[in-house]
C-alpha cells in the first residue's frame, strides 16, 4: 500500500491573515476529503492556540519541515518556480511529502521557497505561472493522487472578476477551473476583495500575505 500523502505549507508570520486563512482552511478541507494531511509547519507558538488557526482545520505544529520529516528528507518535494524538473504522475511513486513554502509577512513580500531551496529538498516545477498556494497544491493533488499531466489540467490565467456594476480587477495568478470554466477560490475569497473594493490593494491588510497581490489593481 502506498503512503499517505501530505501536504506541508511552512507558515512563518506570527499572525494569521484572512487570505491565508480561506486559503488553509480550503487546503485543509480538499486534502481531507482525498485521504490527505495537511501540516502547517513553522507556526509560532503564539499563534498555535488562536482561534483563528484553530477554524482552520490543519495540523499545526511549531517545528519545521527539517525537523519534523528529518528521516524522510529523500521523500519529500519542494514545489520550487526554479526548479529544473517539472511534476509528472510518476513522482507520486517518488515523494510522500509536498512542501510549499509561505510568504513571510514582509512589505515586500519574500519567498519563503528560497530558504527552503538551500536546505537541499528534491524540487519539482509546477509550470511557469505563478499560482495562489492553495491553486499550487490542488495542482499537486491532481498530478500526484488523479495522474494527470500538468499540460491536462485546465487553467485560466489572471482571470478578471467582477467586484461591482463598474469595477473589476485581475487577479495575478493561475487557477484551476471548475466544469463551468470558473476560477476555484476560498469560499469567502471574492467576499475579502469586494470588501476593501474601494482601497488601493496597497492598502489592504492581507496584500503582503502573497506574492503578487501588489500586482492587483481595481479597475
Amino acid at each position: 500500500m502506498s503512503q499517505k500523502k501530505v501536504f506541508v505549507v511552512e507558515h512563518l508570520d506570527p499572525e494569521l491573515g484572512p487570505w491565508s486563512g480561506l486559503e488553509y482552511k480550503t487546503i485543509a478541507q480538499e486534502s481531507r476529503a482525498a485521504g490527505c494531511d495537511f501540516i502547517l509547519s513553522s507556526v509560532p507558538a503564539s499563534l498555535l492556540a488562536s482561534d483563528e488557526l484553530r477554524d482552520v482545520g490543519a495540523d499545526a505544529k511549531m517545528a519545521s519541515v527539517e525537523d519534523y520529516f528529518a528521516a524522510r528528507k529523500d521523500r519529500i518535494c519542494l514545489l520550487d518556480p526554479q526548479a529544473s524538473q517539472e511534476l509528472s504522475p510518476a513522482d507520486a511513486s517518488n515523494f510522500d511529502v509536498f512542501l510549499f513554502g509561505g510568504i513571510l509577512g514582509d512589505d515586500p513580500p519574500r519567498d519563503r521557497t528560497s530558504e527552503l531551496r538551500k536546505k537541499g529538498f528534491n524540487g519539482r516545477r509546477l509550470g511557469p505561472k505563478q499560482m495562489t498556494t492553495d491553486t499550487a497544491v490542488r495542482v499537486t493533488r491532481l498530478v500526484v493522487l488523479e495522474q494527470q499531466k500538468l499540460d491536462d489540467i485546465s487553467y485560466v490565467d489572471f482571470p478578471e472578476l467582477k467586484l461591482g456594476e463598474h469595477e473589476s480587477t485581475e487577479m495575478p495568478f493561475r487557477y484551476v477551473v471548475d466544469g463551468s470554466g470558473k476560477p476555484i477560490m476560498p469560499d469567502g475569497m471574492i467576499d475579502l476583495i469586494k470588501a476593501d473594493a474601494d482601497k488601493g490593494f496597497d492598502q489592504l491588510d492581507f496584500v503582503d500575505e502573497t506574492e503578487g497581490l501588489e500586482n492587483m489593481t481595481v479597475k
